[in-house]
């Protein structure tokens, strides 16, 4: 008896191929360039503006603090006491390793939904910015936007952030989401070919 494999529509349309593909790729590569764009651009206005450790603007009741840090380590700072040469290897060649992987992987891939290629997108766009800070701006990373949480778990502020670390958190949670909603066909597609 001769096995006859369904293809859903939503299937064809979430992992596009030929001219499909190539447009998405395009679209990715555009979006990732434009957070390095954007993140370099606004991260070379804060240095012009506001001097190092002060508070440039207060916003919202003063919920919303646009200022002026900078973060030797990775996300809140963590790392930053380290030496210079374990920061080279652990915050400057792994993601430089990780960032053309993913690159790589999302190019060649021919089954990536148009969901992941831009959470891939949004996490190379945000990398690549810390990534040319931590190799261009030895003294860090530049951080500029701080909100209060009220000593919501003890913390009057969250720790300060930029446009890039809140493009790799975006494209972080996109591709969870798209995990879970291809979750469920997954398994349906493996038992079609077995």
């Amino acid at each position: 008896m001769e096995q006859t494999s369904t293809v859903k529509p939503e299937a064809s349309i979430a992992k596009p191929n030929g001219s499909g593909r190539r447009r998405t790729l395009l679209l990715s590569a555009i979006l990732s360039a434009s957070i390095i764009i954007l993140d370099q651009v606004v991260k070379a206005r804060i240095i012009a503006l506001i001097p190092e450790n002060r508070i440039g603007v207060r916003l919202m009741d003063d919920f919303l603090w646009i200022v002026h840090t900078r973060n030797l380590g990775i996300a809140f700072s963590i790392g930053d006491s380290v030496s210079r040469l374990i920061r080279i290897i652990l915050f400057i060649l792994v993601p430089a390793v990780f960032l053309t992987g993913a690159v790589l992987y999302s190019f060649r891939s021919k089954t990536l939904s148009l969901l992941q290629r831009i959470s891939i997108a949004f996490i190379v766009g945000g990398g690549t910015g810390n990534l040319i800070d931590r190799i261009f701006r030895p003294e860090g990373v530049v951080d500029y936007i701080s909100f209060s949480l009220f000593g919501f778990l003890g913390m009057e502020r969250f720790p300060t952030f930029n446009i890039a670390d809140l493009s790799i958190t975006i494209g972080a949670c996109l591709l969870l989401i798209s995990g879970f909603l291809a979750g469920g066909g997954e398994g349906h597609r493996h038992d079609q070919g077995s």
